[in-house]
């Protein structure tokens, strides 16, 4: 083979490893495509905010960083900043994750049933990927792609089995794990069952049935980042709490969002 010919392999090679990591980044960026959604995007939030949730078992602070869900820190700032979460109750307490943002008002939590964000995606080894381990705040979803909305969870025990499903966190408890792990946990899965009765018939409707829930009394952004906040690994509990958690949770639960209502 002559040396041009050489010179000339060797180039498409290169080229052709290039292309392919060009390719891979492509197929797999840290913020997708806006027109994935089917809803106003909200605008950019801070880089870094917080958030006080004073719910009826006590203060719960949360630390949010745009960089690790860029998509669901924006419509998490959009909501509390809307008062949406003010009067939500956790309608789901089941030892894995505690979930919120049905909205009381069944007025107000039909503009958002349909109001989805894109999912945000990241490579494996990007710095800003966080695991859905204890105390970390992510938004729950359905099965089907882009069809984030209100619906936020706070992992009560490590669920790395979450992160390969597109669950991605964008905040994560500073302080008041012990007021998430004393919410009213006897209804279970109840009232998670019948979240579009709690859409349709709200407040009325989670009153009567499930009276004992524990709710946001409000929800509110703060200033700047609270004094003597602890950081995440200082949220755990203790080791035999931990394990009485593991045993309540099913082997294949995870956090899921009502599916959107069918088209007409």
């Amino acid at each position: 083979m002559s040396r041009v010919s050489k010179w000339v392999s060797l180039v498409a090679v290169v080229s052709l490893m290039i292309g392919c990591e060009s390719s891979d980044k492509m197929h797999d960026p840290a913020i997708p495509s806006a027109d994935t959604t089917s809803g106003s995007l909200p605008d950019k939030c801070p880089p870094e905010y917080w958030v006080k949730l004073d719910t009826t078992k006590g203060p719960v602070i949360i630390e949010v960083h745009r960089s690790w869900s860029p998509y669901g820190a924006d419509r998490f700032y959009d909501l509390v900043k809307r008062g949406f979460y003010d009067r939500n109750k956790f309608f789901r307490v089941v030892g894995f994750v505690v979930q919120f943002g049905l909205n009381g008002d069944p007025a107000e939590s039909a503009k958002w049933r349909e109001n989805t964000i894109p999912d945000d995606t990241f490579n494996r080894r990007d710095p800003d990927r966080k695991s859905n381990t204890r105390g970390y705040v992510t938004f729950a979803k359905t099965g089907m792609p882009n069809s984030r909305t209100t619906q936020v969870f706070i992992n009560c025990v490590d669920n790395q089995n979450l992160d390969p499903q597109g669950f991605t966190p964008f905040g994560v408890v500073l302080s008041g794990m012990d007021a998430i792990d004393s919410l009213y946990s006897v209804y279970g899965e109840e009232p998670s069952n019948s979240q579009d009765r709690i859409q349709k018939e709200g407040d009325a409707y989670l009153s009567a049935a499930f009276p004992r829930l524990d709710s946001i009394k409000t929800a509110t952004l703060l200033l700047g980042k609270p004094p003597a906040a602890k950081k995440p690994d200082e949220a755990k509990r203790p080791e035999d709490a931990k394990k009485a958690d593991e045993a309540k949770k099913p082997a294949d639960a995870k956090p899921s969002a009502s599916p959107p209502a069918p088209a007409k």
